[in-house]
C-alpha cells in the first residue's frame, strides 16, 4: 500500500468515527450522520485495499449478480454496500438499531486498515 492510499484510509476512517460521536451528541442529526459514517468506514476499507474505484466496480458488478460470492471479503463488501443503499431508502430509521451497525462497520473498517497497513489504530 502507498502512502497516499494509507493516509486517505486513515483519515475516512478517523472522520467514520468522528461522524458517530457526533450522531451520539446530536440525535436530530443522527440519520444522516450515521450514513456518513458508514461510507467513510466504506472508503477506508476500499483505499486501504487499493483503487477504490476500481473495487466500487467489481463490488457494484457482483452485487448485480444473483449468485453469492464465495470471497469472504468480497461478500462482507457487498453486505456493506447493502447496508448502505438500505440506509438511504430508510425514511425512519431505527437510531438505536443503524448506531449499532455503523459501530459494528467502524470497527469492522478499523481491523481491515490496521491488518492491511500493519498500524495500530487507537479507537
Amino acid at each position: 500500500m502507498d502512502q497516499y492510499r494509507r493516509g486517505w484510509a486513515l483519515r475516512y476512517l478517523r472522520e467514520a468515527r468522528a461522524e458517530l460521536e457526533a450522531a451520539r451528541k446530536m440525535p436530530y442529526m443522527a440519520p444522516s450522520l450515521v450514513l456518513e459514517a458508514v461510507r467513510k468506514a466504506r472508503n477506508a476499507i476500499y483505499y486501504s485495499l487499493g483503487d477504490p474505484a476500481f473495487i466500487e466496480g467489481i463490488v457494484r458488478e457482483t452485487a448485480e449478480k444473483t449468485q453469492t460470492t464465495t470471497d469472504p471479503l468480497l461478500r462482507c463488501l457487498v453486505e456493506i454496500e447493502g447496508m448502505i443503499i438500505q440506509l438511504t431508502q430508510t425514511q425512519e430509521v431505527d437510531g438505536e438499531k443503524a448506531m449499532k451497525k455503523a459501530d459494528n462497520l467502524v470497527q469492522l473498517a478499523s481491523d481491515i486498515v490496521e491488518i492491511v497497513t500493519g498500524e495500530k489504530i487507537e479507537g
